[in-house]
């Protein structure tokens, strides 16, 4: 997939009053500090798309970039541990709940995991409660370039074998750095391979 254009639509906090369910939407999740708006940079090709910060927490809306008009790429507040109010992270809860439960062009959600940690408790529940609720999603591991090639292969293997306790079948994953910009040529394919099987529905029904 080529991106040709990528620009920032709006932020709000309300599923409401996000732009018409009109387009296929891809939106980007993960614990604080997971290097989620340099992937998203990195992924369309703009350094400045996403806002990106030293201070977790950063994002604290649902902001929507429409890409080559053709999709929807929505930024998420991460979850987990932010230097933020509890009352906040609570609204934050809600708010990101409320989006993944009633979107309904939401066609898939890209949970991004640091690779360089073991499986922590809060993705695998994050992904248990997706599963619960039938919400398509997929693995994304950041920070590959941060590790030795053979120390982060063993990471994902550790956090696939974790996940196989619970799942019959294993989502599929990528292994990422923005960085050196590896798997971008593999997630925008995984996009582009979707957008195509939506259009053939479409063009069926």
């Amino acid at each position: 997939m080529n991106i040709r254009e990528a620009k920032f639509l709006m932020s709000n906090t309300r599923v409401e009053q996000c732009p018409a369910p009109t387009l296929p939407e891809y939106a980007f999740i993960g614990r604080s500090n997971v290097g989620k708006s340099s992937l998203i940079n990195m992924l369309t090709g703009h350094k400045g798309l996403a806002k990106t910060s030293s201070l977790p927490g950063k994002t604290q809306l649902i902001n929507h970039f429409l890409i080559n008009n053709e999709w929807y790429l929505v930024d998420l507040p991460g979850y987990g541990y932010a230097r933020v109010s509890k009352d906040a992270r609570v609204k934050w809860g809600r708010m990101i709940n409320y989006y993944l439960r009633q979107r309904e062009n939401l066609t898939c959600v890209f949970v991004l995991i640091d690779s360089r940690h073991e499986p922590q408790a809060v993705d695998l529940e994050f992904m248990e409660m997706l599963g619960s609720e039938g919400i398509p999603f997929v693995m994304i591991f950041t920070k590959a370039d941060k590790l030795s090639g053979t120390r982060t292969q063993q990471n994902v293997a550790d956090y696939l074998r974790k996940m196989q306790e619970t799942w019959d079948e294993l989502p599929r994953h990528f292994v990422t750095s923005a960085e050196e910009k590896t798997g971008r040529e593999e997630v925008l394919e995984f996009i582009a391979e979707v957008n195509r099987q939506l259009a053939e529905e479409g063009s069926n029904a």
